[in-house]
């Protein structure tokens, strides 16, 4: 059966360690799915950048033509700017708990307040292991598996190295300054959009923004779900992620 290549690119903080029950899922149930895991710039053995436009490059850069991309939260915002810059490289994105715009602004309340990401750059210089502790303990508020994930993640995060300091103040600062409102309507990409309805992070407003104005969009919402769908019912999320990728073969 044909299938598409699909690239998993993770959120800030994470890793692509948070990925491992979706791999194990398509392998299992998809094994003719080739899933490549990728790493944002400073993790892993990524070369880290400041520059958003650049990292976005870099990432279709990274790309054959054809592939599907699935990028999580931060990565989200990347995945979509690449779109922009090289669409012919993705046959499809699928975009998880994602935003065009992290910081609250005048018309754009499905958002986070500006002191919330000033607390947490102030926390990671200070101490960048602790915060991300409570960074995976925000975006799980609400999820009915929150302990299950909680533990889950903190132990991801213990096994993997830590990107420094400058990397994670680096993905902040796009957080903070990144607004891609302008743009999305101009990703032409088919693109399958899945969101825990309980997001306490990436509102599910922005959700449906991004679904009403990308021109090739659908949503998937997950009950009960926080900002990790895919950690929450991995055997939905990766059913609708192989099903999309053959779709777009």
């Amino acid at each position: 059966m044909k299938s598409t290549e699909l690239f998993l690119l993770h959120g800030w903080g994470a890793g692509r360690a948070a990925w491992a029950p979706v791999v194990e899922r398509l392998a299992a149930t998809h094994p003719e799915q080739r899933v490549t895991p990728l790493d944002l710039p400073g993790y892993g053995n990524t070369e880290a950048t400041a520059d958003f436009t650049q990292a976005a490059q870099t990432l279709a850069n990274r790309l054959p033509p054809g592939a599907v991309l699935c990028a999580w939260s931060l990565g989200a915002q990347l995945a979509l700017r690449a779109a922009r810059i090289a669409p012919e490289k993705l046959a499809g994105l699928i975009l998880v708990g994602a935003t065009p715009a992290f910081v609250q602004t005048t018309g754009w309340p499905d958002a986070q307040p500006p002191a919330l990401l000033e607390g947490f750059t102030a926390a990671v210089a200070a101490d960048p292991a602790t915060a991300l502790q409570r960074f995976v303990a925000l975006f799980n508020q609400g999820d009915a598996q929150a302990r299950t994930i909680g533990r889950q993640l903190a132990r991801t995060l213990k096994d993997a190295p830590l990107p420094d300091a400058a990397s994670l103040l680096s993905g902040l600062a796009w957080l903070r300054d990144v607004d891609l409102r302008a743009e999305v309507a101009s990703v032409r990409t088919p693109t399958l959009l899945i969101h825990g309805e309980r997001d306490p992070l990436m509102p599910l407003g922005a959700a449906r923004w991004l679904a009403q104005t990308l021109p090739q969009a659908r949503l998937e919402t997950f009950a009960d779900a926080a900002h990790a769908p895919f950690l929450h019912d991995p055997d939905r999320f990766t059913a609708l992620v192989g099903d999309f990728c053959h779709a777009s073969a």
